[in-house]
C-alpha cells in the first residue's frame, strides 16, 4: 500500500507479511523438544518416589511405614523430609541457574544456553543412575535443576521470537507439549523398570534422563539463532538474512526494523535487573511474579510429582497406582494438543478461565469423595474399585483443564509480553518463581496432606478461584499481536494503561478518538 492513510485492524494493527515455513516449523520443534526433560523428571521422580525397590535401597524407614504399619494415617505413610527434598532439591537448583541463565541468553545467544542445559542434566542423570547413596542422589538432582534452569529460560523466549506472531501461541506450547510427552514417557518407563526383577529398575528410570538431555544438546547444536538475538549481538545483516529466510519471503521490512529499533532501545539499557522495577514495566512484572505463582499453586503438581503416591493413597496398590498414572499422562498430552490447536482461534484468556471453572469443580469433587471414604483418619477398610475409579476420573478432567490453560499458558504468556530490553531478565524472573514455588509446593506437600488431608484439595481449589478470577481483571488477551507491538496490549487496558504514560507507541502506531489502535501504511 502507498500514502499516508490510517488502516485499523484487530490486535496491535501491525500485520508483519510471512508465511508458516517448514523451516520455522522444524527449528520450533526441535526447539521444544527442550521440555522433554523438565517433564521427563517430573515424571520419573513421582515413580520412582513410590517404587519399593527404591525406598527399600534409600529410605527404608518410609518403605517400612506404607508397607508394613498399619497404625499409621494412609494421608502420612509418606511424609519424609528427606524423601521430598530428593524430588524438591532440584527445583532450588534451577531457580539459581535461572539468575545465570539470563545473562547467558542476552549475551550469547538463546541456542548456548539450551546446550549447557543439555550438557548439565545429562550429567545430572547418569549420577543419579549410578547413585550408592542419598547423597548422590541429590548432587544428581542438583546438577538436573541446573540443566533444567538453563532449558526453561531459554527455550520459551526462543519458540516467541523464532514463531510468526500469528502462529506464536500454537508453536510456543510445543514446549508445554514436550513437557507432557516426557510425563508420559516416564510413566510408562516406570511402570516397565518396576518389574524387573532385582530391584535395580528404578536406576534405568533415573539414568534414562540423558535421553532427552541429549536431544536438547543435539538440537542446540543444529538450530539456527533467532534473529531478536543476532541483532542484539550486533550481527545485523546475518539477522536479516535469517529473518527472510524464517519468513519464507524477501519483505521483511517493516519487521526487520521493528527488530532494529527494539534492538536499540534495549542497548540503552545497562541494568535490566534494575529497571525493571521501572513504573512502565510494572504490568509485565507483575504477570512475571503472578502468572508462575498461581501456575504451582494450581495443584498440578501434587498430581504429577506424586501421582503414584497419591493413588497409592486413595486405595490402589503398587502397579495400579503406575497404571493410574500413566494414564493422567495420557491425558495431560491429549489436552496440551487442544491447546495448540485453540490457544490462537479462542485466545489466550478464554483457555484461562474455562481451564480454571473446570480445576475447581473437580478439586472440590475429588476432596468431597476422599473426604467421605478415607475421613480424618485416612484409614478407608477395603475402598471399593468403582469408588477410586471416579476419584482417577475426576483428577483426569482436572488434568485435562489444566493442560490446555494453565499449563502451556503459564509459560507462553510471560514469555511473549517482554519488550527485548528486559525480555531476558524477565524470563528469568518467570523461571524464578515457578521453580521457588515448585520447589516449596514438593517440599511440603506431603506433610500438607498428612495435616490438611482431604481439606488439600480445596486449599488448592480457593487459590485457583483467585487466580481465574486475577486472570479475568488484568490479564488482557495477546493473541495475533507481534511480539515487538506488545506494549499496545497495556496502553489500551483499564487498569495498566496508568503506568504507561511515558512509554510511546511502536513505530507508526498511534490512537485514534475512538481509543482503537491503528497504524499508517
Amino acid at each position: 500500500m502507498a500514502g499516508g492513510g490510517i488502516q485499523t485492524s484487530p490486535g496491535s494493527n501491525k500485520a508483519y507479511p510471512g508465511n508458516l515455513t517448514l523451516y520455522v516449523t522444524f527449528t520450533c520443534i526441535v526447539a521444544g523438544m527442550g521440555g522433554l526433560i523438565f517433564g521427563y523428571d517430573i515424571g520419573i521422580s513421582g515413580g520412582v518416589t513410590s517404587m519399593d525397590s527404591f525406598l527399600k535401597d534409600f529410605f527404608p524407614s518410609v518403605y517400612l511405614k506404607q508397607a508394613a504399619d498399619t497404625t499409621t494415617s494412609q494421608y502420612c505413610k509418606f511424609d519424609s523430609q528427606i524423601l521430598t527434598m530428593f524430588t524438591s532439591s532440584l527445583y532450588l537448583a534451577a531457580l539459581m541457574s535461572s539468575l545465570v541463565a539470563s545473562t547467558v541468553t542476552r549475551k550469547l545467544g538463546r541456542k548456548l544456553s539450551m546446550l549447557f542445559g543439555g550438557i548439565l542434566f545429562s550429567v545430572g542423570a547418569l549420577v543419579n543412575g549410578c547413585a550408592m547413596a542419598v547423597w548422590m542422589l541429590i548432587l544428581g538432582r542438583i546438577l538436573l535443576g541446573f540443566g533444567i534452569g538453563f532449558a526453561n529460560q531459554a527455550v520459551p523466549l526462543y519458540l516467541s521470537e523464532m514463531a510468526p506472531y500469528r502462529y506464536r501461541g500454537s508453536l510456543n506450547i510445543g514446549f508445554q507439549l514436550s513437557i507432557t510427552i516426557g510425563i508420559f514417557v516416564a510413566n510408562i518407563l516406570n511402570y516397565f523398570f518396576d518389574k524387573i526383577k532385582g530391584g535395580w529398575g528404578w536406576r534405568l528410570s533415573l539414568g534414562g534422563a540423558v535421553v532427552p538431555a541429549l536431544i536438547i544438546t543435539a538440537g542446540s547444536l543444529v538450530l539456527p539463532e533467532t534473529p531478536n538475538s543476532m541483532i542484539e549481538r550486533g550481527n545485523i545483516e546475518e539477522a536479516r538474512v535469517k529473518l527472510k529466510r524464517i519468513r519464507g519471503i524477501d519483505n521483511v521490512d517493516e519487521e526487520f526494523y521493528d527488530l532494529i529499533m527494539a534492538s536499540e532501545a534495549s542497548k540503552k539499557i545497562k541494568h535490566p535487573w534494575r529497571n525493571l522495577l521501572q513504573r512502565k514495566y510494572r504490568p509485565q512484572l507483575t504477570m512475571a511474579i503472578l502468572i508462575p505463582f498461581f501456575q504451582q499453586l494450581t495443584g498440578i503438581n501434587v498430581i504429577m510429582f506424586y501421582a503414584p503416591v497419591l493413588f497409592k493413597t486413595i486405595g490402589f496398590k503398587g502397579q495400579a497406582s503406575l497404571v493410574s498414572a500413566v494414564v493422567t499422562g495420557t491425558i495431560n498430552v491429549i489436552a496440551t494438543c487442544v491447546s495448540i490447536y485453540g490457544v490462537d482461534k479462542w485466545g489466550r484468556r478464554f483457555l484461562f478461565l474455562e481451564g480454571g471453572t473446570q480445576m475447581l469443580i473437580c478439586q472440590v469433587v475429588v476432596a468431597i469423595f476422599i473426604g467421605i471414604k478415607f475421613g480424618i483418619d485416612g484409614n478407608p477398610g477395603n475402598l471399593p474399585q468403582w469408588y477410586a475409579i471416579v476419584v482417577v476420573l475426576f483428577i483426569c478432567i482436572y488434568v485435562s483443564g489444566f493442560a490446555w490453560s494453565w499449563g502451556p499458558l503459564g509459560w507462553l504468556v510471560p514469555s511473549e509480553i517482554f519488550p527485548l530490553e528486559i525480555r531476558s531478565a524477565a524470563q528469568s524472573i518467570t523461571v524464578s518463581v515457578n521453580m521457588i514455588f515448585t520447589f516449596i509446593i514438593a517440599q511440603v506437600f506431603l506433610t500438607l496432606l498428612c495435616h490438611l488431608k482431604f481439606g488439600l484439595f480445596l486449599f488448592f481449589a480457593f487459590w485457583v478461584v483467585i487466580m481465574t478470577a486475577f486472570i479475568y481483571v488484568f490479564l488482557p488477551e495477546t493473541k495475533n499481536i507481534p511480539i515487538e507491538e506488545m506494549v499496545v496490549v497495556w496502553k489500551k487496558h483499564w487498569f495498566w494503561s496508568r503506568f504507561m504514560g511515558d512509554v510511546e507507541y511502536p513505530s507508526g502506531v498511534e490512537m485514534n478518538k475512538r481509543g482503537d489502535l491503528v497504524h499508517k501504511v
